[in-house]
């Protein structure tokens, strides 16, 4: 895998769950309470950053073959399943994944919560709603970069993929408060639904003991392949439209 898309393959995942804590620190903060809410986010990040001390030496020690073999399933159990809704949305069979309205339902829960206050936290539910937001997605960007920078050999570049794009969503979250509706994530979680079902076979098969032709270049063809395999389906299960009801009326009146 070449730098760019590795690069790239970080980018976009970690873009996804980065927007997604944006979106419950928004609605702690503008429901109940900034600066609660910041400082869950900020014991978030400690947490994060204690657990990438730990976990970080401890990943990029495991052998090759058996760090691939591991990682490639794991990324085969995230990519497919990540795949299986976006092919849903895509065919119409599931709802888009609307961030409008995820704010706005984590907004009026952090509205109607019970009044509670603690020493440091401040507003007990603001705190500990962006904590557990910032915690869980925080923890699957920190496994994308370490897994995908320990299989290159490029751990630094995976992080600065991650980190570049929490920086760009933070910052576009200060500019406008509210949540990024105008990224594609349907969109996106396609693309990286893709990807990741695409590198974890990559990956398992190598630590399995296959040899790709090509080598890394096998994954030219690998994540068209998956593409392609994908928007099969999303053909296959797609829903047809109910027709509006004008045309419904208009049938009616000709018959």
């Amino acid at each position: 895998m070449t730098g760019f898309a590795l690069f790239a393959a970080v980018f976009l995942a970690c873009v996804v769950e980065a927007v997604e804590a944006l979106t419950i620190i928004l609605a702690a903060g503008t429901g109940r309470d900034w600066r609660s809410a910041l400082k869950g986010m900020a014991a978030a990040l400690v947490v994060l950053a204690v657990l990438v001390a730990v976990l970080g030496p401890a990943v990029t020690a495991l052998p090759l073959t058996a760090l691939r073999i591991v990682v490639g399933g794991l990324l085969l159990v995230f990519g497919i399943g990540w795949l299986r809704k976006a092919i849903l949305r895509a065919s119409g069979n599931k709802a888009l994944h609307d961030e409008d309205a995820t704010y706005v339902e984590e907004l009026d829960a952090a509205r109607s919560a019970a009044v509670g206050r603690r020493p440091f936290a401040g507003d007990w539910y603001a705190f500990t709603l962006s904590f557990k937001g910032v915690l869980l997605e925080g923890l699957e960007v920190v496994f994308i970069a370490l897994t995908f920078g320990s299989n290159q050999h490029d751990v630094p570049l995976a992080a600065i993929g991650a980190v570049a794009a929490v920086v760009l969503v933070a910052i576009a979250g200060l500019a406008v408060r509210a949540p990024l509706s105008r990224v594609p994530e349907n969109t996106m979680k396609f693309v990286v639904g893709v990807m990741l079902t695409s590198f974890g076979l990559f990956w398992g098969a190598e630590g399995a003991g296959a040899n790709w032709p090509g080598s890394d270049a096998a994954l030219l063809a690998i994540i068209p392949g998956v593409l392609v395999v994908a928007l099969a389906f999303v053909a296959m299960f797609r829903r047809p439209k109910a027709p509006a009801p004008s045309d419904v009326a208009a049938r009616a009146t000709a018959s």
